[in-house]
């Protein structure tokens, strides 16, 4: 199941403990010297009272869902054994039904054989598919009523528990003249004079019980077609002065009423049964309660099935190579070309390989928010054993247009079920972004002169290692920018990561960072302060001798460097940080225009007058004028196609510049 929901309860008190019984109240403690043990000094700690706690769990209808239904309810029974209650009780539907003798036999044995995993004792309630029957020929005394007892237990019955008294009552006896069953009329949903009688001595046997419980399967004081006769049943219950808690079932959500008169009404959801999941986090879902009980209070919680984890479960192996898999990237054989008009049409091929000893269930869905996007097969599924590479190849096309504001990125969403010990363990499925290439047309320069505007949140271009190649040594990283805010770190043009090179902003202090033979070499001045608001041309420069960093055409800093360039394979991140895994971070706040990475050394001497626009030359090796956008992509002037990819809502912006 995809949802972790658990709906809560609060605490019931015994009425006269408290005005208001919903209000959960801490539970006593014991500060006894006797029980607490050290040889330190330190804050005395309280301990809790030694009181005779218990704890029980319920299980909703079975009946009514698919075939896999019964799954349902094992996967309840593995959850309900790594818990340990003392004990588990249904509220009723516990088979399909309405059927004969020898089908009713079999669906029977199909429920108790999964109840009685269970490592606990369970105790059933009757519901109308276990009571009704539906054949040819003539209807038995009673219906399925003597195959109920006979292998389930009796329509109705009482047990004690730690001081408790737990009642379960029958809520199917049909009319009385008639002898019709039904749900859905009053005259068929009364309690027969038997059975009040019976439920009086309950009530009288547990008068000294502290707690008193009951159970059935129709939540008869919903009234509708149930009538108004759980009035005269309700006087029983809060004349005992005892009764906790009613709990039902039948309508396969879930539901509380009360407290009423201190008694609360709980209706349960499903264990398999029917369930359109509608509203999970109201209640449409495969849930079993949990209910605590002390003597001054009692605590439910609802827990969907298949939520509880086992502890023991989680092996280092399976918690190290499960990390893998989640962390385990597609292999790209090749790129999807996209034309200047918008269209592709082609193939492309994935690789996924399994690094871990045990193998992992894949599945594969290329998709993209974009329509036009069509991809064929539209999801694959793979087993992949351990040490095992398989290529899946998809087809791609898409429609011609424009590359606007509607384009959208393709993508894989990529889910994993690693399988070890028995047991199947489901790793998030991620999405993991296609390497798309585009021919874009040569941008035109723009008239006004426009800058990109960065939000300083999550606003960036990127600029992919593999779009663009940098050979080793001399080289030039320039940009004007005007800052909207310093503070904290901010990144202007980096590639940097442990290796690499990069322009900072950091608290309104300027910045140069190369990696050189394995060091990093960088010159920060702290006295050249940028002023918010204001243009700037930010240019390092590394000529295999030094670097040097001029700021507005005037030399800051210097400082001797030389070696071989420490590369890496991330992309180049303009108006942010580039992380560890190529996401950005450090973001700029502000706008930026005329981004150049040059092979060359262009400035020397302390002096230059910054150029506010750049023309490509041979030692251009990426240019943004940022003169238009092609939906998410800064076209590259420089020539060589190292267009960028636009993250978060930038925007081009006019902006003239000193």
């Amino acid at each position: 199941m995809s949802f972790t929901t658990t709906l809560l309860v609060l605490p019931f008190l015994v009425p006269g403990d408290i005005q208001n019984p919903l209000e959960p109240v801490p539970h006593p403690v014991s500060t006894e010297e006797h029980r607490f043990f050290t040889n330190r000094d330190g804050a005395s700690l309280e301990l809790p009272v030694e009181d005779d706690a218990f704890m029980f769990a319920i299980f909703g209808d079975r009946t009514g869902g698919p075939a896999k239904g019964i799954e349902v309810l094992r996967a309840a029974v593995d959850d309900v054994n790594l818990l340990e209650p003392d004990f588990v009780i249904t509220v009723g539907d516990l088979i399909n039904g309405y059927n004969e003798t020898p089908q009713w036999l079999a669906q029977m044995h199909e429920f108790k054989d999964s109840m009685d995993e269970l490592l606990v004792p369970w105790f059933p309630v009757a519901g109308n598919h276990d009571v009704y029957w539906r054949g040819k020929g003539e209807k038995p005394e009673g219906e399925h009523e003597r195959n109920y007892e006979l292998h389930f237990g009796p329509l109705w019955y009482a047990f004690e528990h730690k001081d408790s008294m737990f009642i379960v009552l029958y809520t199917d006896e049909g009319d009385p003249e008639t002898g019709v069953k039904r749900f859905d009329q009053p005259s068929a949903q009364r309690m027969s004079p038997e059975q009040i009688q019976w439920l009086e001595k309950m009530l009288e046997e547990g008068r000294d019980s502290t707690h008193i419980f009951l159970f059935l399967h129709h939540p008869r004081w919903t009234g509708g077609g149930y009538g108004d006769d759980w009035n005269r049943v309700h006087s029983l219950l809060a004349a005992a002065g005892n009764v906790r808690a009613v709990f039902a079932g039948h309508i396969h959500r879930m539901r509380y009423d009360g407290p009423r008169d201190g008694i609360e009404y709980v209706t349960l959801a499903t264990v398999g049964g029917g369930q359109s999941g509608a509203i999970p986090d109201a209640g449409y879902l495969h849930h079993y309660n949990l209910v605590t009980v002390r003597d001054n209070q009692i605590a439910m919680a609802s827990y969907p099935v298949g939520e509880v984890m086992d502890v023991r479960a989680i092996t280092p192996e399976v918690s190290n190579e499960t990390s893998r898999l989640a962390s385990l990237q597609p292999g790209m054989v090749e790129s999807i070309r996209l034309n200047q008009d918008g269209s592709a049409r082609g193939s492309f091929t994935v690789a996924f390989r399994n690094p871990v000893t045990n193998p992992y269930e894949l599945s594969i869905v290329p998709a993209s928010d974009d329509s036009r996007w069509r991809f064929n097969p539209d999801h694959v599924h793979a087993t992949l054993e351990p040490g095992a590479t398989r290529n899946f190849t998809f087809e791609v096309a898409r429609d011609a247009g424009s590359l606007d504001g509607g384009f959208r990125w393709p993508g894989l969403d990529v889910g994993m079920e690693y399988l070890a010990n028995g047991r199947r363990f489901s790793i998030p499925v991620r999405h993991h972004p296609l390497p798309v290439e585009s021919s874009l047309p040569a941008p035109e320069p723009a008239d006004p002169n426009l800058a990109l505007e960065l939000d300083g949140i999550d606003a960036c271009m990127k600029v992919p290692s593999t779009s663009m190649e940098l050979a080793d040594g001399p080289l030039t990283l320039e940009a004007w920018f005007k800052g909207e805010q310093y503070d904290g770190r901010r990144g202007l043009v980096t590639k940097t990561e442990g290796s690499e090179y990069g322009l900072f902003v950091s608290d309104g202090h300027p910045s140069f960072w190369l990696h050189l033979d394995g060091a990093y070499a960088s010159v920060e001045p702290m006295d050249a302060p940028l002023v918010e608001g204001r243009w700037h041309h930010l240019a390092g420069v590394y000529d295999g001798r030094e670097i040097r960093l001029y700021l507005d055409g005037r030399r800051i800093a210097s400082s001797p460097a030389s070696g071989s360039r420490t590369r890496n394979h991330l992309p180049i991140v303009i108006g942010g940080d580039v992380g560890a895994g190529g996401a950005a971070n450090s973001f700029f706040s502000g706008a930026i225009d005329a981004v150049r990475l040059s092979d060359s050394a262009r400035y020397s001497g302390d002096r230059f007058t910054p150029g506010q626009r750049h023309a490509a030359d041979l030692n251009t090796v990426l240019l943004f004028n940022m003169d238009a956008m092609h939906g998410p992509w800064m076209p590259d002037a420089s020539g060589r196609e190292g267009h960028a990819v636009l993250e978060g809502d930038p925007r081009l912006e006019p902006h003239r510049l000193p």
